[in-house]
């Protein structure tokens, strides 16, 4: 993510996305919260470690990486963000952006992705790039409580 142009078209991925698949998995009183504005104030604070897909120069998904977000797991990168707008499914956008993604964590012997329990579409998402469930789950609050569960990838496979 390099330019303005980008990063407001990651701001409205992210929105429209969450509105897309989320719908029915949170609550819609959070999901109302959830504006392009704060979407737009989130894009511009978290600037870096960020890829952007395009169809011409629209944005229609990105990924955010990074190392992982505590000490729990040594040696371990973590996929943060992976959205892509619902008319991009199943035509390959996400893969792309995983594996891009993967490749700036090469050095990391594991990368961990966290992801709503309920979200069946992305944990299947994972599982076809390699992904599996640790048996680890946190429950977080959007509103109302609900489940998150992390799945770990070897890069030693």
């Amino acid at each position: 993510m390099k330019t303005i142009e980008e990063t407001k078209g990651k701001a409205y991925v992210h929105w429209k996305a969450w509105h897309e698949a989320y719908t029915g998995i949170v609550s819609q009183e959070y999901l109302d919260v959830l504006t392009l504005e704060k979407c737009e104030d989130i894009a511009f604070q978290w600037p870096d470690n960020l890829l952007v897909a395009k169809n011409n120069e629209q944005v229609i998904g990105f990924a955010g990486f990074g190392k992982y977000r505590n000490d729990e797991l040594e040696n371990t990168g973590e996929i943060f963000a992976i959205y892509i707008l619902e008319q991009y499914y199943g035509k390959g956008v996400g893969y792309k952006l995983m594996h891009e993604a993967l490749d700036h964590l090469s050095t990391y012997s594991k990368v961990a992705v966290w992801v709503l329990k309920d979200n069946k579409r992305a944990i299947s998402f994972y599982e076809k790039c390699g992904f599996k469930c640790d048996g680890r789950e946190e429950t977080i609050e959007l509103v109302s409580p609900i489940t998150e569960i992390r799945m770990v990838l070897s890069n030693d496979n």
